[in-house]
């Protein structure tokens, strides 16, 4: 039986995050609503432990005086900014990245799940992939997980026309995480700037593989593009790799300043770098989750 994408440990300390966007879109609240008292609008989904910074008015007290254990009733709103996670599943992931990319798509999945966001998992390659949708609480995370795990892994990257799709399938404005190396032969400035054009928040994490960024190659050789099958024939040596790193950083600057110039964050990562590690270091560091 294969293991699960996460660990029991890290959604434990997963619990403790929540997804935070900046822009404010009219007419959308978060999904993480927590509350003692119905009213209009509120549907209660269940109770979550309570953690430090919680508000104490959302204790169920009574609760406390049987359990002996403070929890929050969890209310859900409408309507609510709806998070999508564009997943790259194309050729160029399968490449020691893509197991790395499902994790973090599956992390962050289900703090929003946890937190009462509405979660759309979106795979894209040439073109848009059928999606997942999973809303309602962490009970409803098993799901996902066994989505992401049967996501397949191939194909072009076409990220244009795969933006054009995305705002014609999801006309409504919300929070889009683009996971993706961005390593592909077209252009991806003007799909970012795109999205963010059509009202859209746009956080990047780019990941790649420790050879996408140093190359442990010597000598003359013939390397196959992982997705257009064309063969490249390159000889390297230390200042070749040297060259090749300064590009490769120079490359990702660029993703960032897309990111930042469209009004939205950028996350770049190797795989050497552990999931949780990422999540709870830089990720956080960026804004994106607290």
């Amino acid at each position: 039986m294969p293991e699960p994408l996460l660990s029991t440990a890290l959604l434990e300390r997963l619990e403790r995050l929540a997804i935070h966007w900046r822009k404010s879109l009219p007419g959308l609240v978060g999904g993480h609503h927590t509350s003692r008292f119905g009213g209009s609008g509120q549907e209660f989904l269940e109770h979550r432990e309570f953690h430090h910074g919680d508000d104490l008015r959302a204790v169920n007290w009574r609760a406390y005086l049987r359990l002996e254990k403070l929890v929050l009733k969890m209310f859900q709103l409408e309507p609510r900014v709806p998070v999508r996670i564009l997943i790259d599943t194309s050729a160029s992931m399968n490449t020691g990245k893509f197991d790395y990319v499902r994790q973090f798509a599956a992390a962050l999945c289900y703090v929003g799940l946890v937190r009462l966001d509405s979660m759309t998992l979106q795979p894209f390659s040439d073109k848009l992939h059928d999606s997942f949708n999973a809303g309602g609480g962490r009970h409803r995370f098993q799901p996902v997980m066994d989505y992401l795990s049967a996501l397949p892994c191939g194909g072009r990257t076409n990220f244009m026309d795969c933006s054009r799709q995305f705002i014609s399938k999801f006309p409504q404005r919300g929070l889009v995480m683009v996971i993706s190396d961005f390593l592909d032969d077209g252009e991806f400035e003007k799909p970012i700037q795109f999205l963010s054009d059509f009202g859209h928040e746009v956080i990047l994490l780019q990941i790649w593989a420790e050879q996408d960024r140093v190359p442990p190659w010597d000598g003359e050789l013939q390397l196959e593009d992982a997705e257009t099958g064309q063969m490249v024939e390159l000889a390297f040596d230390r200042a070749a790799r040297e060259q090749y790193t300064a590009a490769f950083d120079a490359y990702a600057e660029r993703v960032r300043h897309v990111a930042e110039r469209s009004g939205g964050r950028y996350l770049g990562l190797p795989t050497s770098v552990p999931v949780d590690q990422a999540i709870f270091g830089p990720l956080v560091n960026t804004g994106a989750v607290a």
